[in-house]
């Protein structure tokens, strides 16, 4: 009676043994890199026309590992000193003749940040700026950098480039790669970087700011919707303090042309003074006052508040979004030289898709302004207009709301935009090559 139950015994061995063996294998021949995925270093280059500035982000557990430095939301300010030092002893951008570049670290902050494979985890940011010697080539050097690698063998660094305005690379939008940083498994050392950004010119600049400064109206759904809120009742008479009548095509063109080119000239004057002065002026009360321009544009498409003034009203109310467009400018830290041209590039994006936009709703304002149902439609847009204004107005003022984010992200839609304002116009040339030979439509009901 002892076989079965021995036999049944040296089973079970068997199995736990395997159950065992086959999971502790599996374990000790996976590699520490795939048990625990390392989040890696990167480095994104601004590229200015005599310096470069570099942003270092570093996972904090791997810098602490290779530096010795404890940084927690506690100690940082305590250990800032000791944070330049070391990332100053391990930073060496070499001109291509070997001459010395000066380092800078500035701001020091941390984050939560998570890449591919490696979940959420801590993350040291330094500012670093980096000044070659007189003459040296800010498009190539030698980028030495070794922070955590030189400890921590299997760690990489991503070296980027986020801004490069001689690149034409100014909307912030996307990096261009310039290479990995890693240890040499052969030498065991790390080899500098050569970072190559090739000739650049002032034409690409030019270019990109350009498209920047069309996308920028494009998309500025605030701008779009002031110029367009006031040019909305341009077709029409005021008598009485109320909308009634029409004041004919050619003094409701010329009226457009004012109110398009008073809006123009505002925000160019405002965009150069502030941009060639370098002014510094707090953005939430520039972006308050366009808000509350929309607001005033909506309440007299209802009711005339200065009626046969748009022009004026127009290029005062310009100058604020003159000043939110030099925002753009004043964040890329440019030169006098590059600022100049940047301001010609900008600005002419600015007025070539403003122009292009005015042109495309110009015969759906006339068209419009004939027909029976135009009181309604006119209160409507009128409305929706307010309604964004009051709440981009309350977001500006620090009360944040669902009507801001929704007015902010239908400025996303440009193409939908541009389709449906093409479509309109052609609805609405049609509609009066259709009608030119006909009796004047009925005058329009007072509103």
């Amino acid at each position: 009676m002892t076989g079965p139950r021995n036999w049944l015994t040296t089973a079970l061995r068997w199995v736990a043994g395997i159950a065992i063996a086959v999971p502790a294998a599996l374990l000790l021949g996976a590699s520490p890199a795939a048990a625990h995925p390392m989040p890696h270093s990167v480095v994104l280059l601004d590229v200015y026309e005599h310096s470069v500035s570099a942003r270092l982000e570093l996972p904090v557990g791997e810098f602490t590992r290779a530096s010795g430095i404890d940084v927690s939301d506690k100690t940082l300010t305590a250990r800032t000193g000791a944070i330049r030092a070391y990332l100053v002893q391990h930073l060496h951008p070499t001109a291509t003749d070997g001459g010395t570049w000066q380092v800078t670290i500035g701001r020091l902050t941390l984050s939560r940040t998570e890449q591919t494979d490696t979940g959420e985890y801590r993350e040291l940011v330094a500012q670093a700026e980096l000044t070659p010697p007189a003459g040296a080539d800010v498009r190539h050097f030698t980028f030495g950098y070794d922070a955590v690698v030189h400890q921590v063998i299997t760690h990489t660094v991503l070296v980027t480039v986020r801004q490069d305005w001689a690149a034409g690379q100014v909307d912030g939008e996307g990096t261009t790669q310039v290479g990995t940083i890693r240890v040499d498994t052969r030498t065991m050392k790390v080899p500098a970087l050569k970072v190559d950004l090739g000739a650049g010119s002032a034409w690409r600049g030019f270019v990109a700011m350009l498209e920047l400064g069309g996308d920028h109206i494009l998309t500025g759904t605030d701008h779009l919707l002031f110029l367009l809120i006031l040019l909305l009742p341009a077709p029409l008479a005021a008598s009485g303090g109320r909308w009634n009548g029409l004041v004919g095509p050619r003094k409701a063109l010329a009226r457009i042309g004012r109110i398009t080119l008073a809006f123009t000239a505002g925000h160019s004057v405002a965009l150069a003074a502030t941009a060639l002065g370098h002014l510094d002026i707090p953005a939430w009360p520039v972006e308050a006052f366009i808000a509350a321009s929309i607001l005033v544009g909506a309440i007299h498409a209802v009711r005339p508040l200065f009626p046969g003034k748009e022009a004026l009203v127009a290029g005062v109310f310009g100058l604020g979004h003159g000043m939110a467009f030099s925002f753009v400018l004043a964040e890329m830290h440019l030169s006098t030289g590059q600022l100049v041209t940047s301001l010609l590039g900008f600005n002419l994006g600015i007025e070539l898709v403003q122009l292009l936009l005015v042109c495309l709703a110009l015969p759906s304002l006339l068209v419009l302004a004939r027909l029976r149902v135009q009181p309604a439609l006119r209160l409507t847009g009128a409305a929706l207009t307010g309604t964004a204004a009051l709440g981009w107005l309350a977001d500006r003022l620090g009360l944040a709301n669902p009507v801001a984010r929704a007015a902010d992200g239908a400025g996303s839609h440009t193409t939908l935009l541009l389709a449906g304002l093409a479509v309109s116009a052609a609805a609405a040339t049609a509609w009066a090559l259709l009608t030119r030979q006909q009796a004047p439509a009925d005058p329009v009901p007072a509103v």
